[in-house]
């Protein structure tokens, strides 16, 4: 039976010195992978955590995030990612939304689970892996005990149908769980291998197991870096899962931020194959390391690296020629897709980079125009919004039909999902992004939804509206900006005091990054916001502060 727990297992019996995880000093072994999950799992059955539960995993990437992950799959638990950057009240959303019963956490971030546990009655198991002094969460136990006290669980049958779930913000409002039958959502990422290489689907854990080994006698074993967060989907997903699948090693940074200096120095260390980045907010530091490293005249040795991968952001065509300069043997993958789907992909070479946000549609990818319900005809230049169908089509939206309804929705008998993604279709047949059909922001990969901001700011004592939107940024691909205005008679405070307060109720990545006083926040007469004209407010106002 093909999933994550079945395949990985059949791994630890094969390659059980193989290398599965790295991270600075640390290399932990196949065998030792399954151990540590085993021994976690059976933490979990003994504190009645089993099928259909939920655990959470609040840390930075770590040995630890894997094996919580890898353990919960065993169990048939559902793992839970929980963005490392939420504060108390956004903690306490998407703990209690996900319904979690443990939590396995860095201590560092310890202080934040301590203010709100509790209010969670469903919390019954905290883990804390230090990273820091311990925080000393009341009832915590530490990671080192709960290895150290359970034996290995017994291996048990598992079922296709288990659920995986993604928390994301994106286009869903608040943070949602994005639902997959483990089965299929295991099988779609194994295509990344047997598509690529013309290879029939793969059936059972001797095909899978078979494919490994021939991967590691021919090319060696896989090596792929997230250099972005596991709690995001392109981090777990592409950075983790998919070398796992074979086998591979998974190397992890160090740094709580991104530092390409870093980056390259690991790579060179551990010959890693794949990079999985998140656009130009990823790729612009990348250049910059690659070119300062190289005036010193000892150039990084990058030529393990054969593939980037990078997803989530757009990733800039002058950006990749750049990055060809110093990698002209590497190849570039640019993945279209969601935590709802993945609907198209383009290949980028020194001798062929492509246009920026044009993307070769997958043969189950369509752009539909929601006003006719029709597909968009090729060359006619029409928009309409991207789906995909297939088996990778998620269920849906954890506890939240309605917005299942709106996202997955069927045409002409067949279900597709829609994350919102806006396009038109190339007479070619390439897909060329147009933008998200709602107002989501993207900043740096990371999605921030207005509306949420926007309620943080008017919690202000003189705050009476605001609208937030995002405006091009070279780094971070979009930086969060807003217009305010004051309750009659209030003092006008500076931007700048009530994004220090702002900072205060919200994740800093959300926070915006610039806020202009307006006499009024533009709205329609049904009360609907006027993003448009707000940001014409911002740009007259950044012209009159720069003249």
């Amino acid at each position: 039976m093909l999933t994550y727990a079945n395949i990985f297992e059949a791994h630890a019996d094969e390659f059980p010195d193989a290398v599965a995880i790295a991270y600075g000093d640390v290399e932990v072994t196949w065998s030792q992978y399954d151990e540590h999950a085993a021994r976690l799992a059976a933490a979990f059955e003994l504190n009645g955590i089993g099928e259909h539960s939920k655990v959470g995993m609040f840390m930075y990437n770590c040995p630890e995030y894997l094996i919580t992950q890898y353990a919960a799959f065993k169990n048939r638990v559902t793992p839970v990612n929980v963005n490392y950057r939420y504060l108390d009240d956004e903690l306490l959303y998407l703990l209690d939304n996900a319904d979690c019963e443990a939590l396995v956490f860095h201590s560092s971030l310890g202080d934040r689970i301590q203010r709100i546990a509790h209010r969670l009655p469903k919390l019954r198991l905290l883990i804390e892996v230090l990273d820091s002094s311990s925080a000393g969460v009341i009832g915590a136990i530490p990671w080192e005990s709960v290895l150290d006290d359970h034996d290995p669980a017994e291996r048990i049958v598992r079922g296709v149908d288990d659920l995986y779930m993604l928390y994301t913000g994106g286009t869903t409002g608040m943070p949602k769980g994005v639902m997959y039958p483990m089965g299929s959502f295991t099988e779609g990422f194994l295509g990344f291998y047997t598509n690529s290489a013309g290879l029939p689907a793969i059936t059972s854990i001797e095909g899978v197991t078979a494919l490994a080994k021939m991967i590691h006698t021919g090319s060696g074993q896989p090596v792929g870096m997230p250099c972005c967060p596991l709690m995001h989907g392109t981090g777990v997903w592409l950075g983790a899962l998919v070398p796992h699948l074979m086998a591979g090693k998974v190397v992890l940074l160090e740094g709580q931020s991104f530092d390409a200096a870093e980056m390259f120095r690991v790579v060179e260390r551990h010959g890693v194959g794949t990079l999985i980045i998140v656009g130009d907010a990823f790729a612009r530091p990348m250049v910059q390391a690659l070119k300062q490293q190289s005036d010193t005249g000892t150039p990084f040795d990058t030529s393990a690296v054969k593939m980037i991968m990078s997803t989530g952001a757009m990733f800039s065509s002058d950006i990749k020629a750049e990055i060809f300069e110093y990698m002209p043997t590497t190849v570039v993958m640019d993945i279209l897709g969601s935590s709802e789907g993945g609907m198209g992909q383009t290949m980028a070479t020194k001798a062929n980079i492509n246009t920026t946000a044009k993307f070769g549609a997958m043969p189950n990818t369509k752009v539909i125009n929601f006003e006719t319900g029709k597909e968009v005809v090729a060359g006619s230049g029409e928009q309409g919004m991207v789906g995909v169908s297939g088996s990778g089509v998620p269920i849906g939206y954890y506890k939240d039909p309605e917005k299942s309804d709106r996202t997955f929705r069927s045409f002409d008998g067949v279900r597709y999902s829609f994350p919102g993604d806006m396009a038109v279709v190339e007479a070619d047949g390439t897909i060329t992004l147009l933008g998200r059909g709602s107002n989501c922001i993207n900043t740096a990969g990371e999605k921030v939804f207005p509306e949420e901001v926007e309620e943080a700011v008017k919690t202000h004592d003189v705050v009476a509206d605001c609208l937030v939107f995002g405006i091009p940024d070279e780094r971070f691909g979009q930086r969060v900006v807003g217009v305010a205005s004051v309750n009659p008679g209030e003092r006008i405070p500076t931007g700048e005091e009530v994004i220090a307060y702002t900072k205060t109720k919200l994740s800093s990545y959300k926070v915006p990054k610039q806020l202009v006083f307006v006499t009024t926040v533009p709205r329609a007469p049904n009360g609907k916001a006027d993003y448009g004209t707000a940001r014409t407010l911002f740009e007259e106002a950044q012209g009159s502060s720069q003249s």
